[in-house]
């Protein structure tokens, strides 16, 4: 053999003998490292386990977080370790463990409890001091049946998370409390979930329903609001919607029927026809003008229009809301209100100004007329078999002048009759949702 591929062979060899005792020299290193790791979490959990059984020196304490807390709470928190029962010592512990620069992992691993549980201490003592942090007598049930809560919560739901700084499209439940946190008002995770469910929503509805997408969305609210705080008696707020089309035909529902008895629908049903009724609620005194239209378009709305300027021909203004459909703020309309509300067109037929107060984009929930359509259908529409569109659209008469001449004799809302199955209140507020999710 060659001298030089031997001399180079040797060369190599010597190399990886020093690469190998390298490498044994760092695992002794990160032995030794992994040791001392150890021993020092090990004197974490034996400090720990002494403060829990009270054999750490309160001096000491104030000595390590005197910086970070008064004595007089760090006081309460070690007199609450040895004095108190379990709930509340780990209560005390898990706030002195955290201001040791503890991790919560570590904390609720040592301490048997959730990572909820860790976080909701720490919270109520930064934001409300040891008093709260050691207050148990807490009252659930008044969160969730607190209707200032709920429309603040509902409210919240409807505007888009981006109004509020978040860079999300739809809401979460966490985010949901965040926010209401940020308004002064702390509700837990879980609560939010229990209101939410218990006001009739779900979060899969989220994205068509209840969230609108409308950049101007405050702006618009805010103007409606303000109409209606200051609406005088010379003036008019009006609701305007759509229902329909729906198909006149055998329709299911709910019914009282035998327990032997099971009522059913045909698939397939003769064609009698459909309807859409156009309609406007006039929110002051609780009153529907409404025709029945062969399609929505601004045609049938610029008739509702003139409907109106003549019913109300004694007022001074009149104002329309409606939501964002396509024909609700096409050109052709926008002429005709110009035109009605021109000098010369009021000086001879004696017609109020018209203001328009349009509803913000996909916020259909906020369409008060939407829940007068809700019980309309649940009271006529559901369970019917109407011979013909005659025969339907006789109903609907009834239902309207039955429900006109109802509110002109008490103006509060009342139960007890069929109007009373509306799905809300038919009054404008935010925190409220007046569209039917089984009428589109």
């Amino acid at each position: 053999m060659d001298c030089k591929v031997l001399n180079v062979q040797i060369e190599n060899l010597k190399k990886e003998i020093e690469i190998l005792k390298n490498r044994e020299l760092q695992h002794r290193q990160c032995q030794e490292e992994i040791k001392e790791l150890r021993n020092f979490i090990n004197g974490i959990k034996l400090f720990m386990l002494r403060l829990s059984q009270g054999n750490v020196p309160f001096q000491l304490l104030i000595e390590h977080l005197g910086h970070k807390i008064s004595h007089d709470e760090l006081r309460k928190l070690y007199d609450t370790i040895t004095n108190q029962p379990q709930h509340l010592s780990r209560r005390s512990l898990a706030i002195i463990y955290n201001l040791y620069g503890i991790d919560n992992k570590t904390i609720r691993e040592f301490l048997y409890i959730s990572r909820n549980a860790v976080k909701r201490y720490i919270y109520k003592f930064n934001e409300s001091g040891v008093e709260s942090l050691l207050d148990t007598h807490h009252n659930t049930k008044n969160v969730l049946d607190d209707p200032k809560i709920k429309e603040m919560l509902i409210s919240i739901l409807h505007t888009p998370p981006r109004e509020f700084g978040y860079n999300r499209t739809s809401w979460t439940l966490k985010l949901l409390s965040k926010a209401l946190d940020n308004q002064g008002c702390y509700v837990t995770k879980n609560n939010v979930s229990k209101i939410i469910k218990k006001a009739g929503y779900r979060f899969w509805k989220a994205k068509e329903v209840l969230t609108s997408n409308d950049p101007k969305y405050r702006e618009k609210l805010a103007e409606i609001t303000k109409i209606l705080s200051n609406l005088k008696s010379s003036e008019r707020f009006f609701s305007i919607d759509e229902f329909g089309p729906f198909a006149v035909k055998k329709r299911g529902g709910r019914s009282l029927v035998h327990r032997d008895e099971y009522p059913t629908v045909p698939q397939f049903q003769p064609n009698k026809g459909s309807l859409i009724v156009t309609a406007a609620l006039e929110l002051s005194s609780n009153q529907i003008t409404h025709f029945y239209s062969n399609r929505k378009n601004s045609d049938e709305i610029i008739k509702m229009l003139h409907i109106l300027i003549k019913k109300y021909s004694d007022c001074e203004t009149i104002y329309l809301s409606w939501d964002h459909a396509s024909w609700h703020s096409s050109k052709v309309l926008f002429s005709e209100i110009t035109e009605v509300n021109s000098d010369i067109y009021r000086v001879a037929l004696k017609t109020p100004i018209v203001r328009l107060a349009p509803l913000p984009s996909m916020s259909q929930f906020l369409n008060v007329i939407e829940s007068v359509f809700s019980g309309m259908a649940k009271s006529i529409i559901q369970n019917s078999n109407y011979d013909s569109i005659d025969q339907a659209k006789e109903a609907i008469d009834r239902y309207f002048r039955e429900r006109n001449e109802y509110y002109k004799k008490h103006p509060k809302r009342a139960g007890n009759k069929i109007w009373g199955d509306e799905l809300v209140e038919p009054g404008f507020k935010e925190g409220q949702n007046c569209k039917n999710k089984k009428w589109r």
